[in-house]
């Protein structure tokens, strides 16, 4: 069951509340907006670059599916979406996120390396994707996915809009703002990781799962398919 907290309560700090809580998605929308301009830069000095070599073991992961269509779920400033298009030559790459300025951004960066023909990015719940059944070979999601309102809800619905046996894969790292930091870590005790997300995973249909612990445990992968 979710923790739900009034809007009194949710007010009382800019940052958003902890774990599975009703409105927590209109938190993260407003505090990813307001770090959107500096987010990159932050991101490589706070992570010492780090964040790059992350995203390369996730792509690793997908290589041998060769997909055609790629969802990027919370995709951010879309650096995870510019990799997969890189690196994996799919046909299209589909990148959404709750935060307006952060894909104003990652569309820039994308008009930047010439791949508009490739990728597209638009405003989108994970809970709720604008997505038909079946759209997509395999998909991806950053460290986004513990600012989900609706854990399972998202999973569930990034299983729905995968092809019976496309993959998954999730990871990420820490994102930075005042907000950011107060949140963050705290939302690293309440997040399920190791054996418990791999349960969530399965519980939204999910099979074949598995768990990659990065840099001492700092950052972790996981996958797993949609069953075919």
């Amino acid at each position: 069951m979710k923790n739900r907290k009034s809007p009194i309560e949710n007010r009382q700090s800019d940052a958003p509340p902890i774990g599975e809580t009703e409105g927590k998605s209109e938190q993260v929308e407003r505090m990813f907006d307001e770090i959107a301009p500096r987010y990159d830069l932050l991101n490589r000095v706070l992570s010492l670059g780090i964040d790059r070599w992350w995203r390369l073991r996730a792509i690793r992961m997908l290589r041998g599916e060769h997909p055609r269509r790629i969802l990027d779920v919370a995709t951010g400033t879309a650096d995870l979406a510019i990799a997969a298009a890189r690196h994996l030559n799919p046909a299209g790459v589909v990148g959404i996120d709750l935060a307006e300025r952060m894909l104003e951004r990652g569309r820039e960066k994308v008009r930047e390396r010439d791949l508009d023909d490739r990728i597209a990015l638009g405003q989108a719940d994970a809970a709720e994707l604008p997505f038909k059944d079946d759209a997509f070979d395999a998909a991806l999601v950053g460290f986004g996915v513990r600012n989900f309102e609706d854990l399972r809800g998202g999973l569930s619905e990034t299983a729905r809009v995968l092809r019976p046996g496309g993959k998954l894969v999730v990871g990420g790292l820490l994102s930075p703002s005042r907000a950011a930091y107060e949140y963050l870590p705290a939302s690293v005790e309440a997040f399920p990781d190791g054996a418990d997300f791999l349960a969530c995973m399965e519980a939204a249909g999910f099979t074949e799962t598995e768990w990659q612990p990065l840099t001492f445990g700092i950052a972790s992968l996981y996958a797993g398919r949609v069953a075919g």
